[in-house]
C-alpha cells in the first residue's frame, strides 16, 4: 500500500499576505461579535424601525411581535454564514489557494461599502489581493 500524495507545498510566505489575513481576522471577530448580540437586538428592533422609517420617508409600520423572532434567526443564519465564509476563506489563503484569493477579492470589494472600518479593510484586502507574490503563493 502507498501513502497518499500530500499537496505540494506552496513556498515561502509573502509578506503582504498578512494584508489579507488580517482584515479577513479582524472581520471575523468582528462578525462573532455581532452573533452575541442577537438576542438582546429583539426590543431594539422595534424602537429602530420607526426611526428608519421616518428618516427614509416612508409611511410608519409596525413589525408585528410574532415577526422579531424570525428576523433573528434569519440574522443568526446569515452572519453564521458570513462567519463559516471568512473563516474558510482566510484559511485557504493561509494554504495558498486560488479560492481563498478570489473569496477574498469578492470580499475586500464588498467591504467597501461597509464605511468607515469596513472600506479601510476593503483596501488593504485588494492590495494584498493583488500583490505579485501573492498571487504566485495562492496559484494552486
Amino acid at each position: 500500500m502507498t501513502a497518499p500524495a500530500s499537496a505540494p507545498t506552496p513556498g515561502p510566505v509573502p509578506k503582504r499576505l498578512s494584508f489579507l489575513t488580517v482584515p479577513l481576522l479582524i472581520s471575523l471577530l468582528y462578525a462573532a461579535f455581532s452573533l452575541l448580540t442577537l438576542p438582546f437586538l429583539g426590543p431594539r428592533i422595534q424602537e429602530m424601525l420607526p426611526q428608519i422609517q421616518a428618516q427614509l420617508g416612508l409611511p410608519t409600520e409596525v413589525l408585528p411581535p410574532a415577526l422579531i423572532p424570525t428576523v433573528l434567526w434569519l440574522s443568526f443564519a446569515l452572519t453564521s454564514l458570513e462567519i463559516l465564509l471568512l473563516y474558510f476563506t482566510r484559511r485557504a489563503v493561509l494554504e495558498g489557494r486560488a479560492w481563498g484569493r478570489v473569496s477574498s477579492l469578492l470580499i475586500g470589494v464588498v467591504s467597501l461599502l461597509i464605511f468607515p472600518l469596513g472600506t479601510l479593510l476593503g483596501l488593504v484586502m485588494l492590495v494584498g489581493a493583488f500583490d505579485r507574490e501573492v498571487v504566485a503563493y495562492t496559484s494552486r
